[in-house]
């Protein structure tokens, strides 16, 4: 380097083009900004080709060079960095909670959330702010922790704290980002899939269809690939008006997935190895390049966050098969615990589902198909719903309620004795608001109860045998000294769905003055038990050999010992019976309506030490609250709702997460994933929370990364 260069300050920068294979050198000044940075480059290399996808990646740092205004200075580039400059568009190979595996084209320096986006939108997946990616975790990293981390990153200079993905670190519950006017803009605009990228393509591997657990049969499928396994996508734009070649795969999966879509599924074997499935989802608001996801990796889409918005049957055939998969996958690879009795319902749905698969479906019969002379009926559709949406709330406003509804009945209770056994006695119960009073008999109404407890914030479980009339219901309120834990019995399915109902309201801290909503709920618990009761006036319509049912593609490993074959087969088809009569979508939600029903829904897990506690302990976070449980057998020690939240934070310093609830705080540290995985749930589940009553609201992606970011 001679005098001259050393005084004008320049230095030479090394620069790998990736398509080209070669390497260039450039002279240039701290500051020179990036944008003039790729003039130069490209004016040096002489090639004539599009390089307006190309962008600078500094691998040392983990971080793409997109502000093409700011200056090698700003960015801290100096002679002894290596930058690429490479594509940033590519394939990206994303399983489907399906089990199918396609191959798209998208952009490796935009942030995970953005790129959901893009994917749903291709895939004709309403709300993608439900989902996810997640990177595949190696057997070994489900049998030990991962040990406490924190993904600490600092805001670029430049940046200022308005940049989507800004905003402070420390969240507060009453602020400006809660107001709910101001989640989402309201839009005519609808978010419905667009046209595909440039480029864009979609493959299915080729692999061999096997069973899930054994077995080389080969599954339905709606036959739309050809010899190489490549897939013609048809008209995406038209998903909402007609169902093309891409909606009919995605909407309709084969029975059985290849063998490496069942490669990649977990099939955890204890509460461990559940929480640290956790492990593997993405930062939402880092790019794929920056979380070590680079071309032709496979990715797994699955919905993250368990509340649902408007599943809406005419719009969202596809996003209802793909969540009715991850639930039916769910409980055959015992990642979702369930009982022998709501299995066999399950495998009997499941059923019903492969029937009505394979037989042609329309509008009319709850189908997929939309049908031009349809149209019509749509239209009328649509202006009925947005009736319903319109005076829905003057109907429950304009209620004449001149008393506060209450529910008095008889029902067992269950007392714990000496040596463990259980004791039901009869007593006469009142529910009242959020109060449930217990009575000796209906004589003594007029004196004191013997007991009242606030059932708001409770959990709500039962366990049902519809066969031997079962009807429990088990009570877990928190309390200053523990979990209050109390089990009611019912006499009939009536009873129980009109008590289960109301305490289902009560937790989320609503009565039965809404008798939209307890109708509602009694209607659904309603309609599960049915599905448990074969009719006696009704016989199976379909034998074991005309369907060729096996147990193992419907039933979950631990339950094929319980009974033969044969006899589970006949279990299977006796209660078909009481679901053979739904249509495809109806027994796809009827499913994950049951699915929703279980005790562990929805329930995320982490291994989390508390401050002040050395031992491992089990936090589970749902949509609605916190949990926190023992780790051997999940038993409940304490809940949280969301609702009494007053802010949650991150210390990136000492990697713990910190949450302020009315009542107390929290502060744990997680052992089985990154600290900001934990940060994300609960900022997303709150970001869910705000959702409005308005269908044409669009999605706020800047308040998303305001709550879950947790940029410092």
């Amino acid at each position: 380097m001679t005098s001259s260069d050393l005084a004008d300050g320049s230095w030479e920068l090394t620069i790998v083009v990736a398509e080209l294979g070669l390497q260039k050198t450039l002279r240039v000044k701290g500051e020179l900004h990036i944008g003039g940075l790729m003039v130069r480059l490209v004016e040096a290399l002489e090639v004539s080709m599009d390089w307006s996808d190309h962008g600078f990646w500094w691998s040392e740092k983990n971080v793409w060079l997109l502000r093409t205004h700011l200056t090698l200075d700003q960015y801290g580039v100096q002679s002894d960095v290596i930058l690429y400059f490479t594509p940033m568009h590519n394939n990206l190979r994303v399983q489907l909670p399906d089990l199918q595996t396609v191959e798209l084209k998208v952009n490796f320096s935009l942030n995970v959330f953005s790129v959901v986006i893009r994917i749903c939108k291709e895939l004709g997946i309403r709300h993608p702010e439900e989902l996810s990616l997640a990177r595949k975790l190696e057997p070994e990293e489900l049998r030990r922790n991962q040990g406490v981390s924190a993904t600490r990153r600092t805001r670029p200079v430049g940046i200022r704290n308005s940049t989507p993905g800004g905003g402070g670190g420390h969240h507060l519950s009453n602020s400006s980002l809660l107001d709910t006017s101001s989640t989402f803009s309201t839009s005519p605009r609808r978010f419905a899939p667009g046209r595909r990228t440039p480029g864009g393509t979609l493959m299915r591997t080729c692999s061999t269809p096997i069973s899930p657990f054994g077995g080389g049969r080969s599954p339905y499928s709606p036959g739309l690939f050809n010899a190489n396994s490549s897939f013609s996508p048809g008209s995406v734009s038209s998903l909402f008006f007609g169902m093309g070649a891409l909606e009919s795969v995605l909407a309709n999966s084969p029975a059985l997935p290849t063998s490496e879509g069942l490669r990649l599924l977990y099939r955890p074997k204890n509460l461990s190895e559940k929480a640290r499935i956790n492990a593997g989802w993405l930062d939402s608001s880092r790019s794929l390049m920056e979380q070590g996801i680079s071309a032709n990796c496979i990715v797994l889409l699955r919905f993250k966050f368990f509340n649902f918005y408007d599943l809406n049957p005419r719009y969202d055939h596809v996003r209802i098969n793909q969540l009715y998969e991850q639930a039916k996958w769910s409980l055959l690879s015992e990642e979702l615990d369930c009982t022998f009795e709501e299995m066999i319902t399950f495998a009997a749905i499941q059923l019903q589902v492969q029937i009505q698969s394979q037989m042609p479906q329309d509008v009319a019969n709850g189908g997929s198909a939309i049908r031009d002379d349809d149209e019509a009926d749509r239209v009328d559709a649509a202006l009925n719903d947005l009736q319903m949406a319109l005076e829905g709330d003057a109907t429950t406003a304009d209620a004449d309620i001149t008393q506060v509804p209450e529910l008095c009945d008889y029902l067992r209770f269950y007392k714990r004795k000496r040596f463990w056994f259980q004791s039901y006695r009869r007593h006469y119960f009142v529910f009242k608001d959020t109060c449930l009073s217990m009575y000796r008999t209906s004589v003594d109404r007029h004196l004191p109860p013997q007991w009242t407890v606030n059932l708001k914030g409770c959990e709500v479980t039962s366990e049902i045998l519809v066969a031997s009339s079962k009807y429990n219901i088990k009570l877990q309120i928190p309390s200053p000294g523990g979990v209050l834990e109390l089990w009611l019995k019912a006499d009939s399915d009536e009873q129980y769905a009109r008590w289960m109902a109301a305490f289902r309201l009560a937790c989320k801290g609503k009565t039965m003055a809404d008798s939209a909503a307890f109708e509602n709920e009694t209607r659904s618990i309603t309609s599960l038990i049915n599905m448990q009761r074969r009719p006696v006036t009704s016989s199976p319509s379909h034998t074991s050999t005309s369907l060729n049912v096996q147990p193992e593609d419907y039933v979950a490993p631990r339950f094929l010992k319980k009974l033969r074959t044969k006899q589970l087969i006949q279990r299977i088809l006796d209660a078909h019976t009481s679901v053979q009569d739904l249509n495809l979508v109806s027994a796809k939600l009827n499913f994950v309506r049951a699915w929703q029903a279980l005790p562990e829904y929805g329930l995320a897990y982490f291994i989390v030490k508390f401050r002040g506690n050395k031992k491992e302990e089990l936090l589970g976070i749902a949509f609605n609250q916190m949990l926190r449980m023992t780790l051997q057998n999940g038993d409940l020690l304490k809940t949280w709702r969301y609702q009494n939240m007053k802010s949650w934070s991150v210390n990136w310093e000492t990697k713990q997460v910190q949450v302020s609830f009315e009542e107390d705080d929290l502060v744990f540290q997680c052992l089985t994933a990154d600290c900001k995985v934990v940060h994300e749930f609960i900022g997303g589940y709150i970001f869910l929370s705000m959702r409005s009553g308005n269908r044409n609201q669009m999605l706020h992606e800047e308040l998303f990364h305001k709550l879950t970011g947790g940029w410092l």
